[in-house]
């Protein structure tokens, strides 16, 4: 036994000097060997085994498994090659095959020639409460790991992963090694990689400065569902965040990202590899008119935004997902007079020669009757309107205790778009000066439309409005614009974005009213999943312009119109009800959009496929909205088990010649439901 012992100790330095060079492979080779060999010489006994055990686990210490709380959902990080990769597992069916992590800058690679370093483990739990997302409060439990590796010039960084019963949270660390306190991240080789079986739900990056005005990215391009896997984009420039992926009868993976702020640029996903390999990339050079760096810029030590994985062997998790805000904090104090809810808009109807004062006027007078917060006046109002009377309006509007948002281009120099105001939002003094005016007479909102891109430049633009407008108490909507990272918790002044094909496509186009029912069906289990939408819903009138006699024609039915208002989720509503509306719809139509809220407590996916049905609860203080919409050519038989309601209820729905309905029904203790819905029809339920 002395012998042993005396072999020990000697071994003991050689195992930490293995573990030093621990990348070398030939030294591990060699200390297996001289490992193997004691251990024979020793007797069998418990001794022995507990030595073994002890003595592997830190060789094994670079192969990391991290599993959620309820231990469905698990990663497996390790080395291999020296890179670092990682793969994802959910109920023990691969989700995520082996896929890289790392990124490089202009001061070190981190993405080869790692070796590992150490880890730390702890669990996250904490409870936060935000009314402007689709559950107002969250309990948020993870299990946290973060793994520090280094260079072979001992340069470190750690990757943080945050994993959750059906999410996963991912992000880098990147410490100061030396005096260098800047770098430029050039590259991320964050990377996905799905089982061949995968069939994808994805959006075009649209080319810079195409489009209208030279507009885009205005993020409004179009899905194409169950793409096969390793198709290109159609501009060949990757895909829009959120992007949804369905692995055959594994189940359903959501990737996107959070927590992007003025430190950060936006990012999107690559096209894919021949094998189904897609990773992060930065922005196109041509944004924001060529002006700013695509890559990001970061101080040291740093951290870059999360990129988020939704897991579940069903859509439920997907749509219920609350990743987005889980893993960021507000970065400001909310102002104390921010208000949300519900809006008319003279403009989508009625078009640019509504923005007059005579109409502005009838606008507020049909905000008042609905019983709705605001009213949003839009572009050009500066011009033909005037200030003067845009502060008579806010008079009046206050005196029908209805509050102005006013509309604002963001643009300093990266579009075309002609309307105004303009170069007002792009710089601090003019901002500043205009926000001031507008908290003088009580406006409670704006609306920024015309955005650049992705660029941390833009993301600065962003940020910069949205604390500025909140020191002025407004609140905020952006248009034309990006997705939303985290930013309903991040800023509590935001409101929402577009950053989808919305309603005033329906008034552009007649291909888009032909394909309403479908694009709507997809929203709540892509776009909406991760941050609100502003998508202007609930178009009233048969025909889409002022009199309700030409212009596109509407296809989908009137409650189909009224199930948007509830499957579209977002703080601030701007509905396209025109006062016609209220003569010549069924008072049970109008009274349901009297009453329907924009903040909600809960939000419970009941049953759907994207491009085919969805439907949603939703629950506003104790009162249950049930909405669905069928997309479909066919009449669709819905069989739905309802455990929060019981007893009587109230239901609208079409009948055969698309005329609305409402009749009064009685659920029993088990909440079963059987109805049918229209073609291109919707339904909505309530308690």
């Amino acid at each position: 036994m002395r012998e042993l012992l005396d072999q020990k100790q000697s071994d003991s330095f050689f195992s930490l000097s293995i573990q030093k060079y621990s990348s070398k492979s030939i030294l591990i080779t060699k200390f297996f060997f001289i490992k193997i060999k004691i251990i024979f010489k020793m007797k069998k006994s418990l001794f022995t085994l507990l030595y073994c055990f002890m003595f592997f686990i830190p060789i094994s210490a670079e192969n990391i498994t991290i599993s959620s709380p309820d231990k469905k959902l698990e990663v497996s990080l390790f080395l291999k090659d020296n890179s670092v990769k990682y793969s994802v597992s959910y109920r023990n069916k691969v989700m995520l095959e082996e896929s890289p992590l790392g990124l490089i800058t202009n001061v070190s690679d981190f993405s080869k020639n790692l070796s590992f370093v150490e880890k730390k483990e702890q669990t996250i739990q904490e409870t936060y409460f935000e009314k402007k997302i689709k559950k107002s409060k969250v309990d948020y439990h993870a299990s946290e790991l973060v793994a520090t590796y280094e260079t072979f010039k001992k340069e470190r960084f750690s990757i943080v992963f945050r994993v959750s019963n059906n999410d996963i949270a991912i992000k880098y660390m990147l410490a100061q090694n030396g005096e260098t306190a800047r770098c430029m991240v050039l590259k991320e080789t964050t990377g996905f990689k799905f089982p061949k079986e995968t069939t994808t739900f994805l959006t075009p990056q649209a080319p810079s400065l195409s489009g209208w005005m030279k507009t885009k990215p205005s993020y409004e391009e179009g899905y194409q569902p169950d793409a096969p896997l390793g198709e290109k984009s159609r501009f060949g420039i990757g895909f829009t965040f959120p992007g949804l992926f369905h692995v055959g009868k594994k189940g359903w993976v959501l990737v996107s990202e959070t927590g992007v702020s003025s430190l950060y640029c936006g990012s999107k996903l690559s096209d894919p590899t021949y094998d189904g390999l897609y990773s992060i990339a930065f922005p196109e050079k041509e944004e924001n008119n060529g002006m700013g760096s695509a890559e990001p810029g970061i101080s040291l030590p740093g951290e870059t935004p999360w990129r988020t994985i939704t897991v579940g062997d069903d859509l439920k998790p997907i749509v219920e997902t609350t990743v987005a805000f889980d893993v960021v904090k507000p970065l400001y104090e909310p102002h104390e007079k921010l208000k949300f809810g519900r809006a008319t808009w003279s403009w989508l109807l009625w078009q640019d020669p509504s923005i007059n004062y005579a109409d502005q006027k009838t606008f507020i007078d049909l905000s008042s009757k609905l019983g709705y917060e605001f009213i949003l006046v839009d572009a050009a109002w500066d011009v033909n309107i005037g200030r003067d009377r845009i502060a008579q309006l806010a008079q009046y509007a206050k005196s029908k205790k209805v509050e102005l948002c006013l509309w604002y281009n963001s643009n300093g120099f990266w579009n075309d778009a002609p309307q105004s105001p303009k170069n007002i939002m792009n710089t601090s003094f003019a901002r500043k000066k205009e926000m001031a005016w507008m908290q003088s007479l009580g406006i409670k909102g704006i609306k920024v439309d015309f955005f650049g891109g992705d660029k941390q430049e833009t993301m600065k633009l962003y940020e910069d409005i949205l604390s500025d407008a909140n020191d002025y108490g407004l609140a905020v909507i952006f248009h034309g614009c990006t997705l939303p990272r985290g930013w309903e918790r991040m800023y509590p002044n935001f409101a929402g974005s577009e950053a989808v094909l919305a309603s005033e496509n329906l008034i552009f186009g007649q291909y888009a009213n032909d394909t309403e029912a479908y694009n709507a069906s997809l929203h709540p289990f892509i776009r909406n999943t991760v941050g609100s939408m502003d998508f202007g819903p609930v178009l009233l009138n048969k025909l889409h312009n002022r009199n309700n006699d030409g212009g596109r024609i509407r296809k989908t039915t009137e409650t189909f119109q009224l199930a948007t208002s509830v499957l579209f989720q977002t703080p601030i509503q701007n509905f396209g009800i025109t006062p016609n509306n209220l003569t010549d719809m069924p008072s049970f139509v109008i009274d349901f959009m009297k009453k329907v809220p924009t903040l909600w407590n809960e939000t419970i996916f009941i049953d759907g496929y994207p491009g085919e049905f969805v439907v949603l609860a939703r629950r506003s203080g104790d009162e249950w909205y049930i909405a669905g919409i069928n997309a479909e050519k066919n009449v669709k038989k819905f069989k739905l088990t309802l455990p929060m309601l019981s007893g009587n209820i109230t239901y609208l729905y079409n009948s055969k010649d698309r005329t609305p309905k409402l009749q009064l029904l009685h659920v029993n203790k088990r909440g079963k439901v059987f109805i049918d819905v229209e073609p291109e029809s919707g339904f909505v339920i309530k308690l």
